[in-house]
């Protein structure tokens, strides 16, 4: 069987009666007689080769194979509705949430952001991550709904996109808590020579932290420049330098004391944005994460 051989009719008529799980109610919702419901389920059986319900007693039972089929007719036809829902500004129908998330943003960040969502039991989510430019590419096509991002976009009248601030978090210059003391140094006067880590020159933070040095002539010894923060988060725990890293990386060893904050300069700051299309296609799940003001780095939206 080809997929042009594929009688959607007769897909949506079984997807029907499966969930409903009872042919006489389906022939009803669908207003259509039950020998011609049950003919057209015939009819798919047989061009798939493979029966889709069994009989016990009254009741249809799904074989093996119609549990197959479900599960894929369950997908079709909620992007379906999904689509439906969508175009009509509808929240019915909304049941997957697709989050685009730049590469060098903190998983810390990312998952404080989507915590909320962990609790909609009728949500399916993707997070994927990659460089801004190729986010944006399939944000504007519609293959993702938001894009989480430490910097703005530019306006462009033949790509209209919204930057929503979400909050700002400090960022530190950490060191293992057995060598360094919390608050011990100013930044950035005492960072002459000092062994340093820092973001890569993607990252936002690092042509702040660039500026600051600059402006006050330190010349820090740079160690290394790591673009992922979850590998610079492990090279401030077990290399012994200074690293400039957003608190909401190192969070956890914040807490427990592994790592301590050495110095912050109010100029360092990291802070974060939505991006989304105009707003007529954004789902409501977007719309309830956006509606929050700016949180501090600890707080977490709740939809209850």
């Amino acid at each position: 069987m080809n997929i042009e051989q594929l009688n959607f009719h007769h897909l949506f008529y079984f997807w029907r009666v499966a969930k409903l799980g009872h042919l006489t109610r389906a022939a009803e919702d669908l207003h259509t007689s039950q020998s011609a419901l049950s003919a057209q389920i015939r009819q798919l059986e047989e061009r798939m080769g493979e029966d889709l319900f069994s009989r016990e007693g009254r009741r249809l039972v799904l074989t093996d194979a119609g549990q197959l089929v479900l599960s894929y007719a369950d997908n079709i036809f909620g992007l379906g509705q999904e689509m439906l829902g969508r175009l009509q500004g509808q929240s019915q129908g909304i049941v997957r949430l697709r989050v685009g998330s730049v590469a060098t943003l903190s998983r810390n960040y990312q998952e404080n952001w989507i915590r909320p969502l962990l609790t909609e039991s009728a949500l399916v989510f993707t997070l994927e991550s990659g460089m801004l430019d190729d986010l944006l590419a399939r944000l504007v096509q519609h293959q993702l709904d938001v894009v989480l991002a430490n910097e703005t976009v530019p306006t462009n009248p033949e790509r209209p996109l919204h930057s929503h601030f979400l909050g700002s978090q400090p960022v530190s210059l950490v060191g293992p808590s057995n060598a360094w003391k919390a608050n011990s140094l100013r930044l950035p006067e005492d960072l002459q020579g000092v062994d340093v880590a820092v973001p890569g020159p993607r990252h936002a933070v690092r042509a702040q932290f660039d500026a600051l040095c600059a402006a006050a002539g330190i010349t820090p010894r740079l160690r290394a420049e790591v673009d992922d923060m979850a590998m610079l988060r492990l090279i401030a725990r077990d290399s012994g330098w200074l690293t400039v890293l957003p608190d909401v990386v190192v969070q956890d060893e914040l807490r427990v004391g592994s790592l301590v904050s050495v110095g912050q300069s109010a100029q360092l700051q990291e802070r974060f944005y939505a991006i989304t299309t105009p707003h007529r296609h954004r789902t409501d799940i977007v719309e309830r994460l956006l509606s929050h003001s700016p949180q501090n780095r600890h707080s977490i939206p709740s939809f209850k």
